[in-house]
């Protein structure tokens, strides 16, 4: 009976989280993180400000819970996205363009790449990209050095401008750059970087 009732309670516990990380990204998104308060997250939730309290030390918490909700996301769809190249550098252009497409689509942007770094600091932001959308990059650049298909570069100064520059990418198409126009410019600045 007791075992009942702790998973019964961890199922709650883990549907207030994800509650509360939901509506938390709708205001976020909506109003930006600086004028989404915490009462307005609770009332919005329809949870008390003590179960937010609960599963996140403040309103910033509940913001990295977002945003490391959206990197996660971004990462399978990148996954998804190269899964069937045939080599390092169609697997880099297919991953380029699933990131392109999946942080520009349910306000993955503004959370990721505008409020972001402001609001949790450029390492701390990193540091969550790492984990996920930056970690298929990492695993795809250090792929194809090792197989010699792109030229014999420094892994992590590549790494940290191939990011910047899908991270501009996908600002543009945020701001309404059509992806099509830009897909193609990202792609070749991969081919730029393939071995002769």
């Amino acid at each position: 009976m007791q075992e009942k009732k702790a998973i019964s309670n961890a199922k709650r516990t883990e549907k207030t989280r994800k509650l509360l990380i939901s509506i938390g990204k709708k205001l976020f998104v909506k109003k930006g993180f600086a004028a989404t308060s915490t009462p307005e997250i609770v009332k919005a939730a329809g949870v008390t400000r003590g179960a937010l309290y609960h599963h996140f030390k403040d309103k910033k918490d509940l913001f990295r819970a977002v945003v490391e909700s959206d990197c996660e996301a971004v990462g399978i769809e990148i996954e998804r996205g190269s899964e069937n190249a045939d080599n390092p550098i169609d697997m880099l252009k297919t991953g380029s363009s699933a990131f392109v497409k999946a942080i520009t689509s349910q306000g993955r942007a503004r959370t990721v790449l505008i409020e972001g770094p402001a609001v949790l600091g450029q390492k701390e932001l990193l540091a969550i990209e790492d984990r996920y959308t930056r970690l298929s990059l990492r695993q795809g650049l250090e792929a194809a050095l090792e197989q010699g298909a792109v030229k014999p570069l420094s892994l992590q100064p590549l790494l940290e401008l191939v990011s910047a520059m899908l991270d501009g990418a996908a600002l543009k198409v945020d701001a309404g750059f059509d992806f099509p126009d830009i897909e193609p410019i990202v792609h070749a600045f991969i081919d730029g970087l393939a071995a002769e």
